[in-house]
């Protein structure tokens, strides 16, 4: 199986399926932060990740079947950027469809829960600094992503917790759901050699047969995913009340 091979079939058929049965988030029907959400997320995910996708294939974390691409951009594969744009599109449908079916649920603890998650990611953040800086081979590519991805979680959280407070439900389920899928994805790939995570930069620990790291960098980028276009949507620096609530579940 080729690298695009692997998006004609993992990515590309959930992608049409859901524009074909496409669904705006309830009572935004209107709202043009619906139709620029998903693209900005796209464009934030490619530009943020680009530079750190070359560094890992450049100190050989991961590599390529070199007859399994069409070509590269500097380290990376083509059909890596392009995962770049189908990921976030994939998931961001994904959500999409459940914010169509379901409203927020606010919460007298938000501005807890909002520091609290800021605390959580950014705790996050500082074990992969120390592992970074600890030197050992085999935490490379953890710590590698515990320092890419949290900052930017933490951040969310700091910037507007309360909202993605009250969104708890939606960020668990549409989170869960694309990154489940994935991982089979990614198992799928891994075992056909379209790429290769090197041993010698990993754990050696694993979920349900991916290494954990792998298993982390689907977690992390569908988490920023969802959140980001939650806070599109919806940010506005305070907790969504029961009066927003009651409006946005309104048919």
């Amino acid at each position: 199986m080729s690298y695009l091979s692997f998006h004609l079939i993992f990515l590309v058929p959930p992608i049409l399926l859901m524009v074909a049965f496409h669904r705006r988030p309830r009572r935004m029907d209107d709202d043009m932060r619906v139709d620029l959400a998903i693209p900005i997320v796209c464009l934030i995910a490619f530009t943020y990740t680009t530079p750190w996708d070359n560094y890992l294939v450049a100190q050989e974390v991961w590599w390529y079947g070199a007859n399994r691409v069409v070509g590269t951009i500097g380290y990376v594969p083509v059909e890596e950027y392009m995962f770049f744009v189908l990921q976030p599109i994939l998931t961001g449908l994904f959500l999409y469809q459940y914010l169509y079916r379901v409203s927020p649920t606010p919460s007298t603890y938000a501005s807890a829960a909002s520091w609290s998650g800021a605390a959580l990611f950014a705790g996050i953040t500082g074990l992969g600094a120390y592992l970074l800086t600890d030197g050992r081979a085999s935490t490379l590519y953890l710590a590698l992503i515990l320092v890419w991805a949290p900052p930017i979680l933490a951040g969310m959280w700091l910037y507007d917790g309360e909202t993605l407070w009250a969104f708890r439900d939606s960020v668990l389920v549409t989170t869960a759901l694309p990154t489940a899928y994935l991982w089979v994805a990614d198992a799928v790939a891994l075992h056909s050699r379209i790429w290769t995570i090197s041993p010698e930069y990993t754990v050696g620990a694993s979920v349900l047969g991916l290494p954990l790291e792998e298993a982390l960098f689907f977690l992390f980028t569908n988490l920023l995913v969802v959140q980001g276009i939650l806070l599109l949507l919806y940010g506005s620096h305070r907790a969504v009340t029961p009066d927003q609530a009651t409006r946005l579940s309104a048919t």
